[in-house]
């Protein structure tokens, strides 16, 4: 079949990859090209360990605290209230404890997809080294913080997970950069991250021009269901395809509400600043769950960042935020670069208020496959995605359970 793929991200390029492993003619489409967005700059986390949402009873009870902090880990801009409050209504159903549960079943399902996709789409590329295996650390200030969190690393523990907990000198047993503020932390061997995020995608990219998968510059304007699907772009001819795989990220929603389907995507902004060549500050990456923030040792630089932003995409950056982030790293990473050193970026991720990407046809024709929407989880979660996407395009069974995903769901 002849089957376009819309969006050079991670997600896209993963998703191109599995449909051409099983013969088919792939074109990807891309207004920009390979690693223009969100899979340009983000933490590179590989954190197929994550399985709890973002929308939780716990998440609610601390939206009062982190909202009065404007340079705080959430923060709505004032400009972009009314847009976000059916989005953040959605939010708070999500967190209700049936909901949750939903989620957290459906999100550890593909988590559990992960590193073994992962592990089989690097080795067939030949990209293995773009991945480091050396585990991750979260780790906390202060005790009742530690303590208000073992509840989580018990679901873990139930999901099959492996973890260590330990006191604060065996956190810095482990990474001495760590200042002695670090009172605790959980290690987890098993999880990885990638030498840059940037570097990974181009690497997906440019095996996918090597086996042939073509590529076109252009922003698709118009969506047609119908055999066969019509793309029509504001700036080249028309195309048509047998198959079409939606993947935009947080550019998605316009095409998807042609199609009928009305699906409740927004942006989590997300701020962080690099230190180019500074590889050596810790050596695995590192989480701050209090203070809402990762740091990542890639092998282009030290990378600090995180943080939610309800802004939508047209807003300007307000790197404040990023320099609020750095000033806190500096209390619990030694020999930390200044910030004006670095390079600072900011990121749209595609979130869906449960947490879980659409994954799944189109109301409008089985010929339309929506991939988007992964949040904090596009890099994890993108091999795995891929596959599935090739199940539903080839009409087989999926490999986990596909209802809490659907694009109807909402």
């Amino acid at each position: 079949m002849k089957i376009a793929v819309l969006g050079a991200g991670i997600v896209g390029l993963a998703a191109a990859h599995a449909l051409a492993d099983e013969g088919h003619v792939v074109t990807i489409i891309d207004r920009e090209g390979p690693a223009a967005g969100t899979s340009r700059g983000n933490a590179g986390w590989i954190a197929h360990t994550d399985i709890d949402p973002i929308a939780s009873p716990k998440m609610l009870r601390q939206v009062p605290r982190f909202l009065m902090d404007p340079l705080g880990p959430l923060a709505i801009r004032r400009e972009y209230i009314l847009q976000i409050l059916p989005w953040l209504a959605r939010l708070i159903l999500a967190s209700r404890p049936s909901q949750l549960e939903r989620s957290i079943k459906a999100i550890t399902a593909i988590q559990s997809l992960a590193m073994p996709a992962w592990d089989r789409l690097s080795e067939q590329l030949g990209i293995g080294h773009l991945i480091h295996r050396r585990g991750s650390l979260f780790v906390y200030d202060r005790p009742q913080a530690f303590q208000t969190a073992l509840p989580h690393y018990a679901r873990q523990k139930a999901a099959g997970i492996h973890f260590d907990l330990l006191d604060g000198g065996e956190v810095r047993q482990l990474e001495p950069g760590l200042t002695d503020a670090i009172i605790g932390g959980a290690y987890f061997p098993d999880s990885a991250h990638v030498s840059d995020p940037r570097l990974i995608t181009e690497a997906l990219y440019e095996t996918a021009r090597a086996r042939e998968i073509g590529f076109v510059r252009g922003t698709v304007a118009r969506i047609a269901a119908g055999n066969p699907v019509v793309l029509s772009f504001s700036d080249r001819d028309p195309m048509e395809f047998d198959k079409v795989v939606l993947s935009l990220g947080a550019w998605s929603k316009p095409l998807v509400a042609q199609l009928g389907d009305a699906i409740p995507l927004d942006t989590e902004r997300g701020y962080n600043v690099s230190f180019p060549g500074q590889t050596m500050v810790t050596r695995r990456p590192v989480a701050f769950p209090s203070h809402g923030f990762v740091t990542t040792p890639l092998d282009t630089g030290f990378r600090v960042g995180g943080a939610v932003e309800l802004g939508g995409l047209d807003l300007p950056p307000n790197h404040e935020r990023t320099r609020a982030i750095h000033g806190k790293a500096k209390r619990f990473i030694r020999d930390l670069p200044d910030f004006e050193t670095g390079t600072t970026w900011m990121g749209f991720r595609p979130s869906i208020p449960d947490s879980l990407p659409v994954i799944g046809y189109s109301n409008a024709t089985k010929s339309v496959v929506y991939a988007f929407g992964h949040g904090h989880y596009g890099l994890t979660q993108s091999a795995a995605t891929g596959r599935i996407v090739a199940d539903l395009i080839a009409g087989r069974p999926t490999e986990i359970d596909l209802t809490s995903f659907r694009p109807n769901r909402f």
